[in-house]
């Protein structure tokens, strides 16, 4: 909005030809997003306590510390989240870009499947809200139309092909396959940072460090001059998907102040969903999916621990960890939440380090 507002006037006054350029565009919808976290945050927590008198409903199976340490918190703070993201997106990204739109309505979309998540455990008073089968196929549908806006709108060379890290001016010819690759990505990191959610602070940390990587990658890929030179494919308008990213970093920081433990909301469903699906939008766009699995590494081997937990479980009737996803396990070994959550800070930062280091290695 304030692009459309302030750029047109460029020509008669000159310190508006500023907001032509992404990276300022970047830092002020960065501030935006955590400006309105900040001053949105602590009426719409207390909204939210007045609303959910006993707070989130907590998992009986899960760390039997948790029933008393986080009963009374709030969820739904990802409201909090997608509300900052939204109004930085909107005020500070050239809103004629089909990519900010669809990667925009994608991350709502699935956000509002968290949101219906949120809202049944909380009326059940149950840890289990929609069903899993139906929360999965509401998130294929979102994402599948996700998937096709982005290959529809995407330069035909790039719009069905899969970028390999590591090796330059080449793409795998996905054909049909890139719309079932396209939800699998989006489903899955959306899931994955689901799963991730299980501590105070300890998902929205990565998130946002997996945010703040993605935006220098779709700032570097949406550049003529820098992609080519990093040898990545160009996409054209990708770049303005930093200035989401952007507004992203000051949503997850601004949310943080209040979920740092001891937390004042959990982000629930609401919050988690829609940050993976996101991330995995914008790693569609940018042909950086396969990256994503190294920057979001920590997401991947918090969801892996639950698949191999399953699976011994059902194959051996034997468990590899004390609990899953992998934080528990930790936690049942007797380390302090804190540590856990710092300890996985800096893996997360290691890993976005090295996913990183995939765009000047090829």
């Amino acid at each position: 909005m304030l692009y459309h507002l302030f750029f047109p006037l460029a020509d008669e006054i000159s310190i508006f030809n500023l907001f032509r350029y992404i990276t300022l565009r970047t830092g002020g919808a960065t501030v935006t997003a955590l400006f309105v976290s900040f001053v949105v945050g602590p009426a719409l927590i207390r909204w939210l306590k007045s609303k959910q008198a006993e707070g989130q409903p907590i998992r009986e199976d899960g760390p039997q510390s948790h029933l008393i340490t986080k009963k009374g918190t709030p969820t739904m703070g990802g409201v909090l989240i997608l509300l900052a993201l939204g109004i930085a997106t909107l005020l500070w990204a050239d809103l004629t870009n089909e990519y900010v739109w669809a990667v925009l309505l994608v991350t709502l979309g699935f956000g509002a499947i968290g949101f219906v998540d949120d809202y049944k455990k909380l009326t059940k008073r149950s840890s289990d809200g929609l069903p899993g089968r139906v929360k999965l196929v509401l998130q294929f549908i979102i994402g599948g139309g996700g998937a096709i806006w982005i290959s529809a709108i995407s330069e035909p060379h790039l719009s069905q092909g899969l970028a390999i890290p590591f090796v330059k001016d080449f793409l795998v010819p996905l054909g049909w396959f890139f719309l079932p690759w396209a939800i699998i990505v989006m489903v899955g990191a959306s899931n994955a940072v689901n799963l991730t959610d299980g501590l105070d602070g300890l998902a929205i940390m990565p998130a946002l460090i997996a945010a703040a990587c993605f935006a220098l990658i779709a700032y570097v890929a949406g550049n003529f001059v820098f992609s080519g030179y990093l040898q990545i494919h160009f996409v054209r308008g990708g770049g303005e998907l930093a200035i989401f990213c952007g507004a992203l970093v000051g949503a997850g920081l601004g949310f943080l102040w209040f979920n740092a433990p001891p937390a004042m909301v959990f982000m629930g469903d609401t919050g988690s969903l829609a940050i993976g699906g996101a991330l995995g939008a914008v790693s569609v766009v940018t042909k950086h999916e396969l990256v994503l699995a190294i920057i979001g590494g920590l997401f991947v081997l918090e969801t892996a621990s639950v698949i191999v937990q399953v699976a011994s479980f059902k194959m051996t009737g034997k468990r590899i960890f004390r609990m899953a996803p992998l934080h528990h396990h930790f936690e049942q070994k007797g380390w302090a939440e804190s540590t856990i959550v710092i300890r996985f800070w800096i893996i997360a930062l290691i890993l976005a380090l090295a996913g990183l280091s995939t765009l000047k290695i090829r």
